[in-house]
């Protein structure tokens, strides 16, 4: 079965398709990050080292372990030249 065609049958459920809704916002907010570290052409450790913290940090951020402070989330946007921005819609 391709993956759409599951995904639209699992998000029938009405559960299910709320808290893939709540997970997609952090899911693109790591999609960004690793996307602008690339352009970049910075490593998990280079992108550390600009902002201050260690490798497995960033590991654990990208692979969605780690519950980031907006704070956090800020450095890692000024480090790469960006602005890191938050709005509800």
């Amino acid at each position: 079965m391709e993956w759409n065609k599951a995904k639209g049958i699992i998000l029938k459920n009405k559960d299910v398709k709320n808290e893939y809704e709540l997970m997609e916002a952090e899911y693109k907010i790591i999609e960004e990050i690793i996307m602008a570290r690339k352009e970049k052409n910075l490593t998990q450790k280079g992108l550390a080292e600009l902002i201050g913290t260690k490798q497995s940090n960033i590991s654990r951020l990208e692979s969605g372990t780690y519950n980031p402070s907006m704070d956090f989330l800020q450095k890692i946007a000024s480090a790469m030249g960006k602005r890191f921005e938050v709005r509800m819609i």
